[in-house]
């Protein structure tokens, strides 16, 4: 099994012509996300604690973009995202797959 978290992406257009000075100007476009994978073997995970951990490696707020858990669920090994599925549909191979969380990065 594994686990797959969904994110959003924003990107601030406000930020593009600020000069850095005083407040950033708010102008949040969403653009997105990413999928990600963690795979969790034959341990037994509490999932709301193992997903509040991975929320720094995913999760980010800054002037210019944003990144957040929009969901997650407990798939199979085999679960392909629905962007890899169309990958698979239109190009024949996954050109672009979902990211997988190594344990190794989880270590600061």
């Amino acid at each position: 099994m594994k686990l797959l978290i969904n994110t959003q992406f924003m990107e601030n257009y406000g930020a593009h012509d600020w000069d850095g000075v005083g407040e950033c100007p708010q102008h949040w476009k969403f653009k997105g996300g990413e999928d990600y994978f963690f795979r969790m073997g034959t341990d037994d995970y509490d999932i709301p604690k193992l997903v509040e951990g991975l929320r720094s490696k995913i999760e980010w707020d800054e002037d210019y973009s944003r990144q957040y858990i929009v969901g997650y669920e407990v798939v199979a090994d085999d679960y392909l995202t629905e962007f890899e599925r169309s990958q698979l549909d239109y190009e024949g191979k996954i050109t672009y797959p979902a990211t997988e969380i190594l344990v190794d990065s989880l270590v600061d």
